[in-house]
């Protein structure tokens, strides 16, 4: 039944989300959160997939902008999805108290320095030592054009793939997962989920199509299940900050597609999937190890009640924040 508000003349308005959507959202809120995010990326990405960029069924080749031919094809249908699906799904579970909570987490940048240290600069280290293991050793210098464009692709790629991505996987799934499951139990449940949203894009240049194998799909979906251990550590351990969930997943993108192929130009393709995915795998079985399983989760209660879907960081939970910061300062 739809629920009725009186507007400014006397006569009854209709409620602008039904009584019936708000429960419904509230009941399920992962389950709608992941078929929205999936949904709208994939409606989205539909024409990309069937133009010259992908399939071929469409007479038409998106425009390269910056280089890639990803900005109009691929990044629209990114900001509908994780980020809007989460927007969307915030409005109904908590409406604008909770819209207003979620928006000021997206400026939780107030963390110990050392995680930034860990965040800027594991990618790239994990990433070299992967790429020296796999090419033999051989490693060639990177140009003076890819160490000048590193910073700005690594700015611009956090208002677009980090932007687009992180506030719907990290800061609204992980935790309402870590609410219902254990910490490495909701890790092993996000990183697949993570990885299928991204499997239509293998049908366009986006994932080497045509020239990529089958394997190639199943090595990105390995190293999503890993890499998202190690995000979900991260980001548990800095107090849930999704700005340094942002910065790690956008390091792995930018040192990929900016230094990997200058300093490694034998491993294209699957191999240096199949190169990242190994790196990721062991160091997520060392935070595994290290941590026993908790991935940094704080035992206190979550920011969200699975339940009901509350945005608003208790006073116990803010106090813990407070003082994590302090010590990890």
């Amino acid at each position: 039944m739809t629920q009725t508000r009186t507007g400014p003349s006397g006569f009854p308005v209709p409620d602008p989300a039904p009584a019936r959507l708000r429960e419904m959202a509230r009941a399920r809120p992962l389950t709608y959160f992941f078929l929205l995010a999936n949904g709208l990326s994939w409606v989205a990405w539909l024409p990309y997939i069937l133009s010259q960029n992908g399939l071929g069924v469409w007479d038409h080749r998106f425009p390269a902008i910056l280089g890639t031919t990803q900005v109009l094809g691929v990044l629209p249908g990114a900001y509908l999805g994780p980020i809007g699906a989460a927007f969307v799904m915030t409005a109904l579970v908590d409406g604008r108290t909770g819209l207003r909570a979620w928006t000021r987490r997206l400026w939780r940048w107030r963390v110990g320095g050392r995680w930034y240290a860990i965040t800027l600069l594991s990618v790239p280290a994990g990433m070299l030592l992967t790429g020296l293991a796999f090419s033999g050793g051989q490693v060639a210098a990177p140009s003076a054009a890819a160490l000048t464009a590193f910073v700005p692709m690594l700015l611009f790629q956090m208002i677009t793939t980090g932007l687009a991505e992180e506030p719907g996987w990290r800061d609204f799934a992980l935790p309402r997962l870590q609410s219902r499951f254990s910490p490495l139990r909701a890790a092993f449940v996000l990183g697949p989920l993570w990885g299928v949203w991204h499997l239509p894009l293998f049908l366009t240049e986006w994932g080497g199509y045509p020239e990529a194998s089958w394997t190639r799909p199943l090595a990105f979906l390995t190293f999503c299940v890993a890499f998202n251990i190690v995000m979900s550590w991260v980001f548990n351990r800095t107090g849930q900050s999704l700005p340094l969930s942002m910065l790690m997943h956008v390091g792995v993108n930018t040192f990929a597609s900016v230094m990997w192929s200058e300093m490694f130009p034998g491993l294209d393709g699957e191999l240096a999937l199949v190169a990242m995915g190994t790196g990721a795998s062991v160091a997520a079985a060392v935070i595994v190890v290290a941590t026993r399983g908790r991935l940094g989760h704080d035992p206190l209660p979550p920011f969200f009640s699975p339940g009901h879907g509350g945005t608003e960081p208790s006073d116990r939970q803010t106090g813990a924040d407070r003082a994590r910061t302090t010590i990890d300062s």
